[in-house]
């Protein structure tokens, strides 16, 4: 059977489709607000249909519909029209109506499924509802069919808007991050040469004036310097995800062995004991995994105590991913600042006690939520801090991972 077009309200509808954030397409919405409905109706008995059509007219809709019985008639038309609302038999003498769900899927569109039917069990309805079916109606009490259209209306609607915001959302941060990267990268040649030049009047002109003078080039190199490693901080972090890279099994163990040499000069210094082991190999980018343990193992050697620092990384496997832990015995965090230690910028002390920019955690948090993880930190004050973050487990490869296995 072809295609039937019943027209009640003598609408003309053009497929009017509009990309949405993430390959989804919707149609221009019209029916809330003038009672105007673009109906694609899976239904192989005519009276059903008319039925459907006098609850819609009678609750003040103008319905038009156009009718299929087959996937690929469905399909067809989900292809070339544009439609508000789906209204699905669950079953069919070809087919079965909850598989226009996965069809509109399939074809990247958002338009609302309502089951019609006869009879649908309570287990039968909840289970269409799991599957992605806006809601279900049984055909002896068409009287809530319009509430529910409406209502399916509604949350698409609110799904657009969330669509919306989040792609205004990702453009925005993404004119953040080029804003970032473009005057971090621009100001570097000229904070060179400011802070240069004023080292080089420290060196020739130091002790040759006043006090006051030596005081004020003081602060001047002092400030130069600052702004350079801000900068540079700034660049780093704008850097972070800037481009895709092909995520590669990555071992776990050298990353953090090569965190270590890059901070062998500090280790020494303080004489700090890091141990780690056995760790997975993961799916990564392995310059931001470095870069990610490199940061973690640096705060946790200047954020040290009375006592040489004492670290330990490890790592334990879930169901779905590892769990990392970088634990020391250092000065710990009040738990009132366990969230805001991870904003850009954001410091706990001053510069005179500890240096640095306070973008490191920051990186962290950026390098983790781009693998698909999350980042936290368990302290008290006075008694050290375990930083926690997470990694898909899916893709991991190895002979820890192997071995895992069969431990567990």
């Amino acid at each position: 059977m072809s295609s039937l077009r019943t027209d009640l309200g003598n609408r003309d509808c053009t497929a009017d489709l509009t990309p949405l954030a993430g390959g989804v397409l919707t149609c221009g919405l019209t029916e809330a607000t003038n009672g105007q409905l673009r109906i694609l109706v899976i239904e192989n008995e005519p009276a059903d249909v008319e039925l459907v059509m006098h609850a819609l007219q009678d609750a003040g809709f103008s319905p038009e519909v156009d009718v299929v019985q087959t996937m690929e008639e469905f399909t067809s038309q989900v292809r070339t029209n544009c439609y508000d609302v789906v209204l699905a038999d669950y079953n069919l003498p070809l087919w079965n109506g909850m598989e226009s769900i996965e069809v509109l899927r399939g074809e990247g569109l958002d338009i609302p499924v309502v089951m019609v039917s006869g009879s649908l069990g309570e287990l039968m309805a909840v289970e269409c509802i799991k599957q992605g079916a806006a809601d279900y109606v049984l055909k002896d009490n068409l009287a809530r069919l319009p509430e529910s259209v409406r209502r399916a209306l509604r949350e698409r609607k609110l799904r657009q808007e969330h669509r919306d915001f989040q792609e205004e959302l990702a453009r925005s941060n993404r004119d953040l991050e080029q804003f970032a990267y473009v005057a971090s990268h621009d100001l570097q040649e000229p904070l060179r040469m400011v802070a240069t030049y004023t080292q080089l009047l420290a060196e020739r002109y130091q002790g040759k004036l006043d006090a006051s003078a030596d005081k004020y080039i003081h602060y001047a190199v002092d400030g130069a310097l600052r702004m350079q490693t801000l900068v540079q901080d700034l660049l780093a972090f704008s850097r972070v995800g800037r481009q895709g890279r092909e995520l590669k099994p990555t071992d776990c163990n050298q990353m953090v062995e090569s965190a270590l040499k890059n901070l062998q000069t500090a280790v020494e210094e303080t004489g700090a004991r890091v141990e780690h082991g056995p760790l997975p190999v993961v799916l990564a980018d392995g310059s931001q995994l470095l870069q990610l343990f490199q940061n973690l193992l640096s705060n946790a050697i200047k954020f040290r105590g009375s006592d040489p620092p004492h670290i330990q990384v490890t790592a334990q496997r879930k169901p779905a991913e590892w769990i990392f832990s970088v634990t020391d015995n250092g000065i710990g965090i009040a738990p009132e600042h366990a969230e805001v230690i991870f904003v850009i910028f954001k410091r706990l002390h001053t510069r005179t006690e500890y240096p640095g920019s306070g973008i490191g955690l920051s990186i962290c948090k950026k390098i983790v939520e781009q693998h698909r993880g999350r980042i936290w930190v368990e302290s008290q004050a006075g008694r050290g801090a375990t930083f926690k973050f997470t990694l898909p487990v899916q893709g991991t490869r190895g002979q820890y991972d192997q071995s895992d296995e069969k431990r567990n």
